[in-house]
């Protein structure tokens, strides 16, 4: 004969040696799923092939350790690496590089824009560069405006468009301000090591220490560091307000 069942059933003591599953402090909003994109994948590559060849034929007119030495071009050597990467992961169906680096490099592409914009060919001007004499006019401006203008865009394009949101945080955008002041420091010791006098001693005319004394120097790069972070601040909200471009919508059946 079956004993009655008892309503409540006492709590089972615990397994000695077996460990307790504690809550992730990951959100589960924040887990992306690898999906395979192969159209992602070829837009990423074709920008990464862009930029590359505007930057090899920068190196062709120019004199490689000089135009190295801009930092439009670094970022855009940056840019290749990340988005060839970027795009190899995309159509194999890996997880999708982290946010701080392909924010960055977006974030770094932008503000080498605006700069080149805003006060490089802004005339008049007192750092604009437009007048100045070039080897290869032609193709030097060609490159320039892939550089500073198509490049820039198709990468905020495809942060907008194509990647998922990190979401990103203040202490990635700090992060990203490192790059900036490591090649502050890189063109004041680059422009000291070289003769006065020398050509392209300072890369940037608001950089120029030689002609404007470190005190502007350093006036102008507080001002510009300022409105970098302004910059990254403001993709940090964007991140977190914009919707998710790659989440796919569910299929209900019906068919209008």
């Amino acid at each position: 004969m079956i004993g009655p069942i008892p309503k409540d059933i006492p709590d089972l003591p615990a397994v000695p040696g077996v460990q307790t599953v504690l809550p992730s402090a990951v959100p589960a909003t924040a887990v992306v799923i690898p999906v395979h994109r192969p159209k992602v994948g070829t837009y990423r590559l074709l920008v990464a092939l862009t930029a590359a060849a505007a930057v090899a034929l920068d190196l062709r007119l120019g004199s490689p350790t000089r135009v190295l030495g801009y930092f439009t071009i670094q970022v855009n050597v940056l840019l290749v690496l990340v988005f060839v990467l970027s795009a190899w992961r995309a159509r194999t169906a890996q997880r999708p590089l982290p946010a701080l680096v392909t924010g960055g490099t977006v974030f770094y592409a932008l503000i080498a824009g605006l700069v080149y914009h805003v006060l490089l060919v802004n005339e008049p001007g007192p750092f604009s560069l437009i007048g100045q004499p070039g080897t290869h006019p032609i193709w030097q401006a060609l490159t320039s405006q892939i550089l500073h203008s198509l490049i820039p865009l198709a990468a905020l394009f495809d942060w907008l468009a194509l990647t998922s949101p990190a979401p990103l945080s203040v202490r990635q955008a700090r992060k990203w301000l490192l790059y900036p002041i490591a090649y502050l420091a890189f063109s004041l010791i680059r422009g000291e090591r070289l003769p006065p006098g020398a050509p392209d001693r300072y890369l940037y005319p608001f950089l120029d220490a030689g002609r404007l004394g470190y005190r502007s120097v350093l006036a102008n790069a507080l001002l510009l560091g300022l409105a970098f972070f302004t910059v990254a601040l403001l993709m940090v909200a964007v991140d977190h307000l914009r919707p998710d471009p790659t989440r796919r919508r569910s299929k209900t059946g019906f068919r209008l």
